[in-house]
């Protein structure tokens, strides 16, 4: 009970934090002009990824969101990760699709060892961008080639990378245009600065980086086991949720209030916010384009906004954006429809079910491993 209230405090005072961002807003120049360019890049990702007839415009639309930063240079070096990490992961999902790993066991296993090997290399490497997004596509284009094993895996592996690239390309245009316009004239500094994911220099080996990589990689190798029991769609997105939350700094992990599991509260309040706003503006606006793409900007302005606060619930943001756009942000605007989104949003829930019992059990056993060690010294 100690630990269900905690986390709704804590969910509360994330939630509070990020409303009361809006009390002074716009508040600089820079925000501003973060905001601005997070929405044009995602109208023309979006423009562009329907004029491709892209399997996934959504996905497209929040590529071209999260890449962009307050310089083009920034914004490329962490869409050339980006790209490079996908590519990498589709091809050895398909490679490893192709050698006819049907079976659920060979499934999770492939899994637990791809995933732990790219969430290690995402904490320990200053590369840890593309680490991420090889394990992500990895498992996105393995789902879905267990779910669909008669679905031609190319073709879904091949539009992952098609809407990544699209999404990408269309935020370093914008970011350029920006760099020398809108960011030149407003003379206002970054106001966000680009992070690297892992520490800089960190060892090749780190025991706490282990810990949590294992955690992940279980986790994801579950998956396999919840579609035959349970016939879960959108399990997808339950592989993006476990790769992201556990992505973290690597210095986080020895501090007592671990990042995982604000990243899980930040994550579940923002996803709901997006998803039920989304699915209000889906259901009010009938099909027709513009409403929708008024929409679109209305909320991307907001997730950018707060990912973009100083109240310490960027990742709220963040997780707000990725499931606004990818309910309302339909494939055809003909048939946009509100299930599919739910679908999805499912799905991200699902993925922080999987990973909690994972994570409480690790916990467990770490605390029994170190009150034996403790008891046998005393003796």
């Amino acid at each position: 009970m100690g630990r269900i209230r905690d986390t709704a405090v804590d969910l509360a005072r994330a939630i509070r934090a990020a409303l009361g961002d809006f009390e002074s807003w716009p508040t600089s120049k820079a925000r501003l002009f973060d905001e601005i360019e997070a929405v044009l890049s995602v109208l023309l990702a979006i423009a562009a990824a329907h004029l491709m007839g892209l399997r996934n415009v959504g996905w497209a639309a929040f590529s071209g969101y999260m890449v962009m930063r307050s310089h083009v240079a920034e914004t490329f070096g962490r869409g050339a990760l980006r790209v490079a990490g996908t590519a990498a992961g589709a091809l050895l999902a398909v490679i490893a699709l192709n050698k006819g790993h049907d079976v659920s066991w060979l499934q999770s296993a492939l899994l637990v060892a791809f995933g732990f090997l790219t969430l290690y290399g995402a904490l320990i490497s200053q590369k840890g961008y593309a680490w991420l997004f090889a394990g992500l596509t990895f498992a996105m284009v393995l789902i879905d080639g267990m779910q669909h094993p008669d679905g031609m895996v190319v073709d879904f592996a091949l539009s992952r990378f098609e809407e990544v690239l699209i999404g990408t390309a269309a935020c370093v245009l914008v970011s350029a245009a920006s760099t020398v316009t809108l960011r030149r004239t407003g003379r206002t500094a970054p106001s966000r600065p680009a992070k690297p994911l892992a520490s800089q220099g960190v060892a090749f080996w780190n025991g706490p980086a282990f810990s949590h990589a294992m955690q992940g990689a279980i986790a994801l190798g579950l998956i396999p086991v919840a579609w035959r029991l349970l016939g879960i769609e959108s399990l997808d997105q339950s592989s993006i949720t476990i790769m992201a939350v556990m992505t973290v700094p690597i210095s986080s992990l020895s501090l007592p209030r671990k990042p995982t599991s604000t990243k899980l509260i930040h994550r579940f309040a923002g996803c709901l916010a997006g998803g039920l706003l989304a699915a209000a503006i889906l259901v009010s606006a009938h099909h027709s384009p513009l409403l929708m793409t008024l929409g679109v900007c209305f909320g991307v302005v907001i997730g950018k906004h707060i990912e973009n606060g100083k109240s310490g619930v960027s990742y709220l943001g963040t997780q707000f954006a990725l499931a606004f756009l990818v309910i309302l942000v339909p494939d055809a605007y003909a048939a946009a429809d509100l299930e599919p989104g739910l679908d999805r949003l499912f799905g991200i829930v699902f993925g922080m079910l999987l990973l909690e019992p994972v994570r409480l059990l690790f916990r467990m056993l770490l605390e029994y491993g170190a009150g034996h060690l403790t008891a046998r010294s005393d003796e």
